[in-house]
């Protein structure tokens, strides 16, 4: 089994260092663009099975990898979407600092020690994310390619476990936009991760955007 983890495009949140978690802000003209490119790459990619975030950012990063012939294969799962970041929603990250500051350096620091106010904590996102995976491989066989469209906080704590990372290993890599993740097994109890934030279709080696939020 194949599995093709993908993060949405770049939403104009995303370039301005605002927390979006789950308020539902669609792509920017570059975020359509990277998808694009994602589509590109994935055209001659065999899919059997494609799952989304029902969040408009990477639904819309999926059907576009997807392209118009495939778009229909999609389904949404919410157990994909992004970490509930609570009041901190719509702030920009200075903002943040400032009004929290003490919670912020920990979320830095210690995010596995955050729980975010009138949010979720990293574990929480951890246990619905795992189980809307599990449920994406069930009944995929050895020759099966899974593509999933998530989010930052959900690629990489999908990531921690299957590396065997600690949830304070969290910003220990890096998650563009559009990126892939590549992973390989006999089931999701056993993956191996071929690739690690490869987004070659739109930015250059060591060239990726930095977001200021997440």
């Amino acid at each position: 089994m194949k599995i093709i983890l993908a993060r949405h495009g770049e939403t104009p949140w995303n370039a301005a260092g605002r927390y979006q978690g789950q308020i539902d802000i669609p792509l920017s003209d570059i975020g359509q663009a990277q998808a694009a490119k994602l589509g590109e790459r994935l055209r001659d990619v065999s899919i059997t099975r494609a799952v989304s975030s029902q969040l408009a950012r990477a639904r819309s990063t999926a059907e576009a990898a997807l392209g118009e012939s495939r778009k229909h294969m999609l389904q949404i799962d919410p157990r994909l979407q992004e970490i509930a970041h609570g009041d901190w929603e719509g702030l920009l990250a200075q903002e943040i600092a400032e009004r929290d500051p003490v919670t912020f350096q920990a979320w830095r620091e210690a995010p596995q020690t955050v729980q975010m106010p009138q949010g979720e904590n990293l574990q929480q996102v951890l246990d619905r994310a795992w189980e809307g995976l599990a449920a994406a491989c069930e009944g995929l066989g050895a020759d099966d390619t899974l593509l999933i469209v998530a989010h930052d906080a959900v690629n990489r704590v999908l990531l921690c476990r299957i590396l065997g990372l600690g949830l304070d290993r969290l910003w220990s890599f890096r998650q563009a936009p559009t990126t892939l993740n590549l992973l390989e097994g006999d089931d999701v109890d056993n993956l191996a991760v071929v690739r690690l934030n490869d987004c070659q279709h739109h930015t250059p080696l060591f060239g990726e955007a930095l977001h200021r939020a997440l």
